[in-house]
């Protein structure tokens, strides 16, 4: 395939198929430069993939969005638009349903859209917090044995998700958020006994909760609420024989109403492009016989 560009005209030489995905490709760009957004590398590499997993125009399923039609999180600091089919689906759902499971591997988006939509509804006062949780496995969840106030505990177990709140928003709302309480950080471990109303909460690593834990979690949802629970299944931290609360969760809650289930896979890896041969090798590869369920 040729690629020729001259001033504001771009001409494609090549197959019937391949032309047809380049311009495709192309089209999803240039439509999202045109509405203000700053195209960066990995807009590229989903546009791409997106139009891969679409196939030819001339077997397209039109159930699936086109890559221009993809759904968008516009928050104050700048909008954050999907850039792959799965991630579409994880934004509609996210903003249709009370409580969803964003499930797959590392480098795919789920806890970066989850905490985008949890910025959404705060900025446009949806809601009046955004609750941080994730199991800290590594601690054992005792974290009265840790220096450090709650937060500092805390910290090293929730820093992507900080970084996606900083990312996301303006640094001094997030700081006042966090001293006033607007944003919480809830260790897994202090959980029992609330009910959390008016709040976006978000579940991190969920993979690593147990079964009591993740039932303990499901119900503290409150009303005006969204839940959101991410985990890889592939990285479950438990102990040899103890049964991952995201898998038991995903398995039991399938088809009931007001709760929806996004699945990644490898091709929606957004990171760098040897992360998804990464992890696409390590699915393809057969579990060992004292693995973790």
């Amino acid at each position: 395939m040729v690629v020729d560009s001259r001033g504001n005209h771009i001409t494609i030489g090549g197959s019937r198929e391949g032309c047809d995905a380049a311009r495709r490709v192309l089209e999803t760009l240039y439509a999202q430069a045109i509405s203000g957004h700053d195209l960066v590398q990995g807009d590229v590499e989903g546009a791409i993939r997106a139009v891969i997993a679409q196939g030819s125009l001339f077997e397209f399923d039109t159930k699936q969005p086109s890559a221009t039609a993809f759904e968008a999180i516009n928050l104050r600091k700048r909008p954050v638009r999907a850039r792959t089919a799965a991630q579409d689906s994880y934004i509609r759902a996210l903003k249709r349903h009370e409580l969803v499971f964003g499930v797959g591997p590392a480098g795919t988006g789920k806890t970066w859209l989850a905490v985008a939509h949890a910025a959404q509804l705060f900025e446009r006062k949806e809601v009046d917090r955004i609750i941080l949780s994730r199991p800290a496995v590594e601690a054992g969840e005792r974290l009265g044995f840790l220096p450090g106030d709650l937060r500092e505990k805390v910290d090293p177990y929730l820093r992507p998700i900080y970084d996606a709140l900083y990312d996301l928003m303006d640094a001094r709302i997030v700081e006042r958020a966090l001293q006033s309480g607007e944003i919480e950080i809830a260790p897994l471990a202090f959980m029992r006994g609330r009910t959390l109303t008016n709040a976006a909460i978000i579940l991190d690593e969920a993979q690593n909760t147990t079964s009591m834990q993740m039932k303990m979690f499901l119900t503290r949802l409150g009303e005006n609420s969204r839940m959101i629970i991410t985990g890889d299944p592939s990285q479950v931290d438990l102990p040899n024989g103890q049964t991952s609360g995201l898998a038991e969760a995903a398995r039991l809650l399938s088809g009931v109403e007001g709760i929806a289930q996004v699945q990644f896979r490898a091709e929606d890896v957004i990171r760098h492009e040897l992360v998804a041969r990464i992890v696409a090798a390590y699915e393809g590869a057969p579990s060992p016989a004292n693995g973790k369920s």
